[in-house]
């Protein structure tokens, strides 16, 4: 059997992702553009959401879990009086309640209550798995399990009005792990009735934001270094270099960690992580540096 060719391009493309595309059909959309069979995504988007959306091509794709756990910021619109299967647009309805009556200032209060650390349910339609099975698959049968809240923490919720009745534009900062959807779906309890959200956007990953993401047309491949902005870089020197090719424990750079540890070149070498007190240790090292 033939031996699979190692990947030659390595880097990190933001993509600005359309509707109606899942999150792996934009994988292949890379995978195609760029003529390397090892990509891979973090931090799924529904295929009716838009916005940023982190692809690792190449060696990166090691990286991508490092990128997982940043933060993220979002924008959508709520409809309160009608709950869908799904929590947004995409599903049936139902359940519908009588909510005209609802005032900006009682949604802006229900935002306030799930601001801060929360525990949220996980919606059966999430890619979570019970006993081996993903949620997703298990609501497309029809089949509901019990789910155990989550703790995430909602750093902003913010609602505006718009030109539609019982419909809010809200803005959120949310940790990773939050579902935007449920955050509308609980808006709506908190308000006497139900919600569904709609035109889901996401605005950035930590430090990755949408003005950088570009359409599958447009998008560009990053430096490996780029993917791992917002991580402390450590330059080293050869000696070092060498150290950490062979995956040698290191002395900390300091007291946190992880560490991108990058050659006097500034090609990416390895993510270091704290061992113990005062000793680094390898969580992924590359097989060659990449620029």
């Amino acid at each position: 059997m033939a031996r699979r060719r190692p990947p030659s391009r390595h880097g990190l493309v933001i993509v600005d992702k359309p509707a109606g595309m899942t999150s792996h059909d934009v994988v292949g959309a890379v995978r195609k553009r760029f003529d390397e069979r090892r990509v891979g995504h973090a931090g799924t988007l529904d295929p009716d959401a838009t916005g940023v959306l982190l692809v690792g091509v190449g060696y990166v794709t090691r990286l991508m879990r490092f990128l997982s756990g940043m933060d993220k910021t979002y924008t959508c619109e709520v409809v309160l009086g009608v709950e869908t299967n799904t929590l947004d647009d995409s599903g049936v309805t139902v359940a519908t309640y009588d909510m005209g009556h609802v005032a900006l200032e009682q949604v802006r209060e229900a935002a306030v209550r799930l601001t801060g650390n929360i525990l949220q349910v996980p919606p059966m339609v999430s890619a979570l798995k019970v006993d081996g099975r993903r949620l997703h698959e298990l609501a497309r049968e029809g089949i509901e399990v019990e789910r155990q809240p989550r703790p995430v923490h909602v750093e902003q919720f913010l609602v505006e009005p718009t030109n539609e009745s019982n419909v809010f534009h809200i803005s959120v900062e949310v940790s990773s792990g939050t579902y935007v959807r449920s955050l509308a779906s609980d808006l709506g309890r908190l308000l006497g009735g139900g919600a569904h959200l709609r035109r889901l956007r996401r605005h950035s990953i930590g430090p990755f934001v949408e003005a950088e993401a570009h359409s599958l047309d447009e998008v560009l491949l990053l430096s490996p270094v780029e993917a791992l902005r917002g991580m402390t870089s450590v330059t080293v020197d050869d000696d070092v270099a060498a150290m950490i090719r062979n995956g040698r424990q290191l002395d900390a750079p300091d007291a946190s960690g992880p560490w991108a540890m990058v050659d006097a070149s500034g090609a990416l070498l390895a993510v270091y992580e704290l061992a113990e007190p005062g000793r680094a240790k390898p969580a992924v090292v590359l097989a060659e540096a990449v620029a």
